[in-house]
Order: C-alpha cells, then structure tokens, then sequence
C-alpha cells in the first residue's frame, strides 16, 4: 500500500495521536488506516460501504467492516473511540447532519475532511461554463457523483454551531495540499480539514 497520502488524509493523520483509537468512516481502500497504523501505531478501525475496498482493505491486513453511516453507527456504544474520522464522506451520506451528531456520540474528537463547493475555481466553473464543476476534487458527472450534499466549508462551520459542536482546528487546504489557506478560506480553500471536540 502506498504511503503517499492525499494531501488532507495527510493533515488528518498529524491530527491524530499516537496509540489512539481510531475509526475511519468510508475508509475507501483504507489508505488513511494503513499508514495511522504504520506510523502511529494506532488501533485502526474501519467502516465502508464499498465490498470490493472491505477485501482490498482486509487483504491489507486492517480491520474493516462493510456498513453505511447513515444507518450503522448507531450500534456503537458512546465514546468508544479517540478519533473518528470522515475524509471526503460527510457529504455522500443522506442526513449528513444526523451522521456528524452518531460521531461525535461515539468519539473523544472528531475528524472531517470536506470538498469545498465555495471554492473559487468551482464558482467559476459554474458562471463561464454553465455546468457543474469537474476537478481532481470533484472528480464525477453531476449524474454519475457520490456527493449528494454540495456544501461550502462556511456552511460546515454553521452546522457545527447549530449542533454545539467545537470546532478546535480548521485547516483550508490549497489544491496542491502543500499550504494551508489563511485568507479568505471559503473562497480560496479547496479542501477543509475540522477537528471538531
């Protein structure tokens, strides 16, 4: 399995403590998991929807189950984990808000990772092409995405506040992932990255 992370499941992992248990919800091959494991020598524990990445996932030796977060999260019992991480999944789940409320139930600390829709090149994708945007972000189709809840990461920072959650850190990445964004984050931020208490 590779090492090379994507750029905010990399700022997830410097988030993350070592030793800690962690659950990672919509693991997807489990690349996050592998190297929390590898490098920080944590209890990594997995949840994803996809059969195929749960085998790629165990081949891998992780410890990953098949299930959906709109549904299974509930049969885990109130804080039994450090962290519980979501990367670039908040927003393919059906009641995003319910979802976010089952990980901070079942976490110490919380970690989301989201596409920000307020992104600049997005809004001009939109007002020179007419059509929604296509990026390495936003890599589908309108027709053929997993996202259903297109959201901006002020409208992230809002739900946070309307379900009294702490947002301790926030970090807006650049498209290349190498610096994080200070100013103007919602509009100049590709990615945002909340540990949320």
């Amino acid at each position: 399995m590779t090492q090379n992370l994507r750029p905010d499941l990399q700022s997830i992992a410097n988030l993350i403590k070592e030793g800690s248990r962690v659950l990672d919800i919509g693991c997807s091959e489990g690349e996050l998991l592998y190297h929390l494991a590898k490098y920080k020598k944590v209890d990594a524990r997995g949840i994803e929807i996809s059969q195929s990445n749960v085998s790629k996932c165990v081949k891998s030796g992780l410890a990953v189950i098949q299930g959906d977060a709109d549904f299974d999260l509930k049969f885990y019992p109130d804080k039994c984990f450090d962290y519980v991480i979501s990367s670039q999944m908040l927003q393919a789940t059906r009641h995003p808000r319910e979802v976010l409320q089952e990980m901070l139930r079942i976490g110490n600390k919380v970690v989301v990772s989201i596409p920000n829709f307020g992104y600049w090149y997005n809004r001009m994708y939109i007002l020179l092409k007419g059509r929604m945007p296509v990026s390495s972000t936003l890599p589908y189709q309108w027709y053929e995405t997993p996202n259903i809840h297109f959201s901006t990461v002020k409208d992230f920072e809002i739900l946070c506040a309307d379900i009294g959650c702490k947002i301790e850190t926030k970090l807006f990445l650049s498209p290349s992932g190498s610096k994080s964004v200070k100013i103007a984050p919602n509009l100049l931020g590709e990615t945002g990255v909340f540990l949320l208490g």
